[in-house]
């Protein structure tokens, strides 16, 4: 039955174009970022985010860009709805990074958000989202784990005016400009936040103009679609309840576990996601705002289902998350959050592990833990800053019918790692290995993805360096009698010799020129026993030189000779192994 509202009824085709209109701008706000953004953690890494929202502040469109930011944005918008919601002008544009109060992630991410207005008439917001290369706090980068309360973080900015009624608020900018080490960076990137709203309005404003009235009424018949949708594949999962815990390995040189305790009920055509009995909330930066946490669930769940479902907030709704307020994965004033992406992306790990007895077939083994985050800073010898943060990826798990992937983003991201050579050109530092490592994948029937190290020489007398790292003491779990992937390390080497700092340190490391620091990612986790594998994968393996010859026939029981599989050897050390 066609819906009253309508001019006319709902056509799938007009439907399709809206949908895929609305797509492509958040898709363009996305390419003016990384086009016109100055700093190398935007633009080349891509730590970024754009949507379309609603005339309600409902998401309906998001940018190919990062999923485990995209889903944050329902928790900002609310805020927005709450304090700006009846007072939107034309040429009002809103920024906010504050955990505390306006659905912020950490500090250096900053949500640039315009409402746009056509014919007088708010008609839907353009969002954005980036992490900014520093916004001032106790170490360059403004991610530094040792914070042990958000004051020390960085500059925090409440839900506020950056543009009112088209007046730029240069009192703002001038704020902003004075609490970062990279004011350049800064300011260069907000502008491209603002152009990707710009264009943002611009495509809803023509979409719009097109169909008038009627825009609305697709716009909320793509939330219904999508809920609907999510809805039916979820009913199609087995009913069931499953726990899992992992853990971060805790902070400082004597490290306590930190559980991540998940509880996962499908029930009909809903899901429920509790953290009870997860840790309580530590003095230490890895604490994680709700929304993330959220958007993690959203990607996990979306990503074990079928279906084409359109990117909008409709699909959100059937998956009900429960996070106790003062624990690390829903942290209260004035817990530290700046290194909070580890916990967010182990989230997604343990959400995998609890779905794994349940659909074994559609979840993957834990993979590196999400992406390193490591930032250089310091002055050169005009006492200019310098700096950069490294957010570098990746390696996946294997599944049940795939190899886990090197060389990739986390799941949840869509992140790239720096250029060496524009990492070379824009700071003192030099990258002197970059690669996979042998060895390093969880054995399994498939194979985890391998680690990759990542080493810099120091070419400058002096250099701030903070890291958040993790995997070393809980390495990336294998699934299904798969084994686990290698664990991660940080070495420093020095004139007075290599230490192993851990995998986050509780204050930051002074190198001087010359010093060398490497870190080794972990290896994702197998998936299946190992003596399964099909030899010919193991010597595919040898042969490009991920596996050597003696893992092979340890791990995998598959002996090899002169460049073959020597089938007798193998099947003997099979079936005595």
């Amino acid at each position: 039955m066609a819906d009253p509202s309508l001019r006319s009824p709902i056509d799938p085709i007009t439907l399709e174009v809206i949908k895929n209109a609305l797509a492509s701008t958040a898709d363009e706000m996305a390419l003016v970022i990384m086009r016109s953004a100055y700093s190398p953690v935007v633009r080349d890494t891509m730590d970024y985010s754009t949507a379309l929202c609603d005339r309600n502040g409902r998401v309906v469109a998001q940018g190919l860009t990062l999923a485990v930011q995209l889903g944050t944005f329902p928790t900002v918008m609310a805020y927005v709805l709450e304090e700006f919601g009846s007072t939107a002008k034309p040429g009002d544009v809103y920024i906010a990074n504050d955990p505390y109060g306006c659905g912020g992630q950490h500090l250096p991410d900053l949500y640039v958000i315009q409402p746009i207005f056509v014919a007088g008439e708010l008609e839907g917001y353009a969002a954005t989202m980036a992490h900014h290369s520093d916004v001032g706090g106790i170490a360059p980068g403004s991610v530094a784990v040792h914070a042990t309360e958000i004051y020390q973080e960085g500059l925090r900015i409440p839900l506020s005016k950056l543009h009112d009624a088209g007046v730029e608020n240069t009192t703002l900018l001038r704020l902003i400009e004075a609490n970062t080490r990279q004011p350049i960076h800064v300011l260069g990137d907000l502008r491209a936040q603002l152009a990707a709203c710009r264009v943002g309005e611009r495509g809803l404003t023509a979409l719009h103009e097109r169909y008038g009235p009627d825009a609305h009424v697709y716009m909320d018949e793509l939330q219904r679609v999508a809920e609907k949708m999510m809805r039916a594949e979820l009913a199609k999962l087995p009913d069931g309840v499953h726990t899992f815990t992992d853990y971060i390995d805790g902070v400082g040189e004597h490290p306590t576990p930190i559980p991540i305790c998940v509880r996962v009920e499908i029930a009909g055509d809903e899901v429920l996601i509790s953290f009870e009995g997860t840790s309580p909330q530590i003095d230490a930066s890895v604490n994680c705002p709700v929304g993330m946490v959220r958007a993690a669930c959203y990607c996990a769940i979306r990503g074990i289902v079928g279906g084409e479902i359109p990117n909008c907030e409709g699909y959100m709704t059937p998956i009900r998350i429960d996070a106790p307020a003062g624990t690390v994965v829903n942290p209260v004033l004035p817990a530290a959050c700046g290194a909070r992406g580890v916990i967010g992306y182990r989230v997604y790990d343990a959400l995998m592990g609890a779905l794994a007895p349940l659909i074994p077939d559609r979840v993957l083994a834990a993979g590196e833990g999400g992406p390193t985050l490591i930032a250089f800073g310091g002055y050169d010898e005009e006492r200019r800053p310098f700096g950069t943060t490294e957010v570098l990826v990746g390696t996946w798990g294997a599944r049940a019918t795939r190899d886990g992937l090197e060389g990739v983003s986390n799941p949840l991201a869509n992140l790239g790692n720096q250029p060496v050579e524009l990492l070379e050109a824009d700071i003192p530092i030099e990258v002197v290995q970059y690669g996979l490592v042998p060895d390093s994948g969880g054995p399994g029937r498939q194979r985890g993805g391998l680690a990759y190290v990542r080493s810099f020489r120091v070419r400058t007398p002096r250099v701030t360096l903070t890291i958040r790292t993790d995997r070393r003491d809980h390495p990336p779990y294998g699934l299904e009698g798969g084994h686990h992937g290698a664990p991660s390390s940080n070495v420093v080497e020095s004139a007075a010799g290599s230490r192993e700092l851990p995998t986050m340190p509780m204050e930051a490391s002074h190198l001087v020129e010359g010093d060398r620091f490497t870190h080794v990612a972990a290896g994702g986790g197998g998936f299946g026993p190992p003596f399964e594998r099909d030899p010919q994968a193991v010597l595919d393996d040898v042969l490009d030189e991920k596996v050597s010859a003696a893992a092979a026939r340890e791990k995998y029981g598959v002996v090899i000779d002169d460049g073959r599989v020597d089938a007798g050897a193998t099947a003997a050390v099979r079936s005595a192994g």
